[in-house]
């Protein structure tokens, strides 16, 4: 068993499974646990994402493995199947599909969006972000609405009374993810109330995560997005041979820019 492997047991099967490989949750393990483990991905060349990073542990993945990704806003550090450590493209290929929206109640909530963000960009996913439209602007969502046009779902960030995905249910066509954050005063506690008032949510377009689960409400998006436009499987093992070529694998999903493109 390789360093830092002797309390993991890797599902290295799951690519083949769920269509995507196990993505690391990284609170709780060490730096030379996380390294194994990200060593052991790309030595299957498979594309790596880790969640709930500290900066500690995110500087020892940047420097062994340069090509990672880190958003200290959402914790995360990744690596994506167009660019392997070292600069070899990874044995999945992700081809770039499907539009989701995340939207934030306040600013507050942008940590939990920033995590469903990256999550979304390592699926291959393209975002558009709308942020600081609660509910106690009630003209500031409406306002909009034309960028939402399309999507293949709708990622809903908020804390407080948690009321925004229901607001935006019943405006959209698609599935809406409602994430209930942490923020908030006391009687929110932590978030509870958020959870139960989406919960309780009347528009039937709305399906409710964990509190604080950015990852689990942007893999969801993800995957309804993926499969609206026909790819059941949402990674692909390549073959033997490699690469396709430039074209063949996936760049960098770019946010959508203020006219409603996918930027480079």
């Amino acid at each position: 068993m390789p360093a830092g492997l002797d309390a993991v047991t890797l599902d290295e099967d799951r690519q083949r499974r769920c269509g995507f490989p196990e993505v690391i949750y990284g609170e709780g393990k060490s730096a030379a646990t996380l390294q194994a483990i990200v060593a052991r991905m790309v030595g299957q060349r498979l594309p790596v994402l880790v969640t709930r990073l500290d900066a500690a542990g995110a500087a020892v993945l940047s420097e062994a493995f340069p090509t990672g990704r880190h958003n200290p806003v959402a914790r995360t550090w990744r690596i994506d199947s167009s660019a392997g450590d070292h600069g070899q493209p990874l044995a999945v290929e992700i081809a770039g599909c499907g539009h989701v929206a995340i939207i934030t109640a306040g600013t507050s909530d942008l940590p939990v969006a920033e995590e469903a963000r990256e999550t979304l960009h390592w699926m291959g996913v393209c975002v558009t972000m709308v942020h600081d439209v609660g509910v106690a602007g009630p003209h500031r969502f409406p306002a909009h609405l034309d960028r939402l046009e399309g999507v293949d779902a709708v990622v809903v960030v908020a804390g407080m009374e948690g009321a925004l995905p229901s607001v935006v249910g019943g405006y959209v066509p698609c599935p809406v993810i409602a994430v209930p954050t942490s923020v908030g005063y006391g009687a929110s506690l932590g978030g509870i109330a958020a959870l139960l008032g989406m919960l309780n949510s009347c528009a039937a377009n709305v399906a409710v995560v964990n509190i604080d689960a950015g990852f689990k409400g942007g893999y969801l998006a993800g995957m309804i997005a993926r499969r609206a436009h026909g790819v059941p499987g949402s990674g692909r093992a390549l073959s033997s041979a490699g690469s396709t070529g430039a074209g063949g694998v996936r760049h960098e999903p770019a946010s959508l820019d203020g006219g409603g493109r996918c930027g480079p």
